[in-house]
């Protein structure tokens, strides 16, 4: 395995450039030119030896998720060289990771900047753009149909789908495969991504996830209640913006090519496909087409799934191939998906944050909410949901936005915890230390029952039923500082570190102490003294406040005149000033302020 510098493909889309003069006028980038453009920013790895895409393909890329590596270190991977097992070659590359093996390759295939994504996909839902239907287009330069499906290496075998957990998995699938279908009533196209298994050179099995609410299976119950067949498509490969929007969450009525043509700020171009009336992204790489039947099922998987098991086999949809339409040089686009995190993974959780942050401050009016964070590893986003607020906010809006993010998908949110902004809601640990400390569970506890167990392994239990629980893990009370050294003392000894050359740093939040409010005065005061080494003068002032009458572990400030404190304080500021040379003097000003301010025991006691 190498990376080359070979040569470049073109440069990335601007307004109106294409590769070749034929190709459509467009303002968004193609896969090609999305590739190039990782090229250049180093974040694809260009594999030419032989690559068998039953065995080896996705356990190489699977290490860089599952092999200690930092997310911002992911690259894509784009294999020139794919066998199988029986040593076919195939003549279509293959890229894994193209679109959300980290946030960086991700934000170049937006178009933005990581921390404008939010924005940039509310802004995309909220202005839609109608696509623009062209006549001719790149993805039918290839048109197989008919009884040449079934000709070698014409059909689904000519396509090098790998398979995604060799030794489980029972056929190679299709992971990032666009399904698009039109619903009978409405004529409102759906496009989502679901599982495809290569059943046969003709036959692709569909598994559409019900817990998820697919639009699909909304339009195959209506086929189904007609006695008719489902036309579908389905994309393999295409621009950026349009696979990023297939995993998004849309209303039932929203066609996901205008939401694109929004993220593009430009219409997505189209065109009909060649045996079914269904409309596709020009600049696809590879379109299948054909009719998902109705009137049976038949068996399919098991298949490594998102949720960190195998799912078995179960009885599921199957479409019945028609067409195969490609472009000259088509690169197929996999996906890794099962075990989180995942290039999957990420896809879905930077379209679905973004929506559950919008859903409670706009659509709810939760104006503490800063933002909502879904827990990715191994626990597969929607079962660990965290709901960032501001400290100030009711806790009524708080137990509000827990239910609204509990609520808002079918199955989303088995835990769903309210954190404040000091907390990492991408850090485990943080989240346990919250929820140990910040939540008195016979308070801040509620479970919601009745709710669907969503996406993983079955269970009769209880009826097939789940069940939520929300925790508010938000400050209720002031605490005393994190016990850390302050940050400017944590920046000070980061620079000592690298003067050292130690290895490099990671800083995890928390990696400074800040206050949470239950911090006075004379704390402040002594912590100073201590940071230029006067702590002396603290040991004789606490030497005065010695009591008899209390037992050990009792709070000092439940217990002490703070006037004392504070009168103390003013002298020790007055006379360090006056004479800041002699120590002793100091100290022994100090004593005599002190014994001045002190109160007696007895009239210690009376107040008592």
């Amino acid at each position: 395995m190498k990376k080359t510098s070979r040569a470049k493909p073109a440069t990335a889309a601007q307004k109106t450039t294409s590769r070749a003069s034929k190709e459509p006028a467009r303002d968004y980038p193609d896969l090609h030119e999305h590739l190039a453009a990782l090229d250049r920013a180093g974040m694809l790895i260009t594999v030419d030896r032989e690559i068998n895409k039953d065995t080896e393909m996705h356990p190489l890329v699977r290490w860089q998720f599952r092999g200690g590596i930092a997310e911002p270190d992911r690259k894509a991977f784009l294999f020139t060289n794919v066998t199988d097992s029986k040593g076919h070659k195939y003549d279509i590359p293959v890229v894994v990771g193209a679109l959300a093996a980290n946030r960086e390759i991700y934000s170049t295939g937006m178009g933005c900047k990581i921390e404008d994504i939010g924005k940039t996909w509310n802004h995309a839902i909220a202005n839609p753009i109608k696509p623009r239907v062209l006549k001719e287009a790149p993805c039918q330069e290839i048109v197989i149909m008919g009884k040449d499906l079934l000709k070698p290496g014409q059909g689904l075998d000519g396509i090098p789908v790998p398979i995604s957990s060799p030794g489980w998995d029972n056929a190679p699938y299709t992971t990032l495969s666009q399904y698009i279908s039109k619903d009978p009533e409405t004529g409102i196209q759906n496009m989502g991504i679901y599982r495809g298994q290569i059943k046969s050179p003709t036959r692709l099995g569909m598994n559409p996830s019900l817990e998820n609410q697919p639009g699909i299976y909304a339009h195959w119950e209506k086929a189904k209640a007609k006695g008719e067949k489902l036309p579908a498509a389905v994309i393999l490969g295409c621009p950026p913006c349009v696979a990023f929007t297939s995993a998004q969450k849309l209303s039932e009525d929203t066609d996901e090519l205008d939401v694109a043509g929004g993220l593009a700020g430009a219409p997505i171009n189209v065109v009909k496909c060649k045996t079914v009336d269904l409309l596709v992204p020009a600049e696809a790489e590879i379109v299948i087409e054909g009719y998902i039947i109705t009137k049976d099922l038949e068996p399919e998987a098991p298949f490594g799934e998102s949720h960190g098991h195998v799912n078995l086999q179960e009885y599921n949809a199957y479409m019945e191939v028609t067409a195969i339409t490609r472009r000259k040089k088509a690169i197929l686009t996999s996906i890794i998906s099962q075990v989180t995190p995942s290039e999957s993974s990420l896809i879905k959780r930077v379209a679905l944050e973004p929506v559950f942050t919008n859903h409670l401050k706009r659509n709810l009016g939760i104006k503490g909410v800063k933002r909502v964070s879904m827990h990715e590893p191994l626990t597969n986003l929607r079962k660990v949901i965290a709901v960032v607020v501001d400290r100030k906010t009711p806790p009524t809006e708080v137990w509000r936005a827990l239910y609204g993010a509990s609520s808002l998908l079918r199955s989303g949110g088995k835990f769903v915890i309210a954190i404040n902004d000091d907390i990492d809601p991408d850090n485990a640990d943080a989240l346990f230390w919250a929820m140990s400390y910040r939540a008195n569970y016979s308070l801040d506890l509620q479970i919601l029952h009745h709710r669907d167990p969503g996406h993983g392994p079955r269970s009769e239990r209880n009826h097939g039923e789940d069940a939520s629980l929300l925790v508010d893990a938000t400050l209720k009370d002031d605490f005393p500082p994190i016990a850390l050294p302050k940050r400017e003392y944590m920046e000070n000894a980061k620079k000592i570190w690298e003067e050292l050359n130690l290895p490099p740093l990671r800083p995890e939040a928390p990696w400074f102490g800040y206050s949470l409010g239950d911090w006075t005065e004379r704390n402040e005061i002594m912590a100073k003294r201590a940071v230029k080494s006067d702590y002396f003068i603290t040991g004789e002032e606490i030497a005065k406040q010695r009591r008899s009458d209390l037992p050990m572990n009792t709070e000092i400030k439940h217990h002490m005149d703070e006037a004392y404190f504070a009168k103390a304080a003013k002298s020790n500021k007055a006379l360090a000033k006056k004479a800041p040379a002699k120590k002793s003097a100091a100290k022994t000003a100090a004593k005599t302020a002190a014994k001045k301010a002190v109160p007696s025991k007895k009239s210690a006691k009376s107040k008592k």
